[in-house]
């Protein structure tokens, strides 16, 4: 292979996929912080672009690519990138979901563990010197019907984690068929609406999905739920779920992810934002973490031996 094949890396990623792609004969390159624009000059005879979220890869972007084979995303969204242009141009677009798979399953279940047990209230009353018992009693998901809503990478490992606690679980995933199998019910979305004691939300953010939960979806389900969203914020309506939480029909909520962060997830400030997510600060019936889902340790190097895996499957 020609050393010739410039590889642009715009955010730092875990140092496996910058050494892999070097020893496979690639011409990496360091551009962390460097300005957008700096990089379109640099894009005439690039091969290949690896990022997580800093820039958006628009169709200026693409277009400046004359020599633009791939477009390398270390993580699992792709709202940033011109998907259909990329298309159009010839250029693949990569991403790596299994390499944050099992982290995501595992912090889900987690928040649905401290939402239904009252863990982070119970804990901070203790620390205020309060030791309350009777009003923290927490229920079991033994028994109860999950609802999953996506079942790819994210889904499915969701599934796969939390089947040993007893509860029967369900599955909606309108790209997909015949996924049902011992762990899983496929259903259609009525039948989660119908059945579904908790719900977990899986789904990618495409512009159909903007607010695919809100209030007339929320209204569709037979019996009050806890619910938990470790996907996207945008396609959960914050003022819609507040609202079902006052009156009840949603139990609880976990939310790993809210519909006002930046592109980058990086930066948050909590007391900029509107009325309903001042709401949910206060709740104690709500559990939040900062975008943490797919950030373990393991995750990070998971994804660039991924994403080095499928760039040498391709080109090499």
């Amino acid at each position: 292979m020609s050393n010739q094949r410039r590889v642009i890396f715009i955010d730092n990623t875990y140092p496996f996929l910058f050494q892999r792609l070097t020893e496979l004969g690639f011409s990496c390159e360091a551009h962390y912080s460097t300005p957008r624009e700096e990089i379109l000059d640099q894009l005439s005879d690039c091969f290949g672009l690896v990022l997580r979220s800093r820039l958006r890869i628009d169709t200026e972007m693409l277009n400046q690519g004359k020599k633009l084979a791939f477009v390398a995303r270390s993580g699992v969204g792709l709202e940033h990138i011109d998907l259909e242009t990329a298309a159009q141009l010839g250029i693949q677009v990569l991403s790596s979901p299994e390499g944050s798979r099992d982290t995501v399953a595992e912090h889900g279940i987690g928040m649905l563990l401290m939402l239904m047990n009252n863990l982070g209230l119970a804990d901070r009353q203790i620390r205020e010197g309060n030791w309350v018992r009777a009003a923290n009693r927490g229920i079991e998901i033994k028994g109860k019907t999950i609802g999953i809503i996506g079942y790819g990478n994210m889904g499915s490992a969701f599934a796969q984690k939390i089947s040993g606690f007893g509860a029967r679980l369900i599955a909606y995933d309108k790209f997909k068929t015949n996924y049902g199998n011992d762990l899983v019910q496929e259903v259609e979305l009525e039948q989660i609406w119908n059945e579904a004691d908790i719900v977990t939300l899986h789904i990618p953010f495409l512009p159909e999905n903007h607010y695919f939960v809100d209030d007339a979806f929320l209204q569709r389900f037979k019996k009050p739920i806890y619910l938990v969203n470790t996907a996207r914020g945008t396609v959960l309506n914050t003022a819609h779920l507040v609202k079902n939480l006052q009156s009840g029909k949603v139990l609880g909520a976990a939310l790993d992810v809210f519909e006002y962060e930046e592109q980058s997830f990086e930066n948050l400030k909590p007391e900029d934002l509107p009325e309903p997510f001042q709401y949910l600060r206060r709740a104690n019936n709500v559990v939040l973490t900062p975008h943490l889902a797919g950030s373990s340790l393991e995750a990070n190097e998971g994804h660039a031996r991924v994403l080095a895996q499928k760039i040498e499957k391709l080109f090499c």
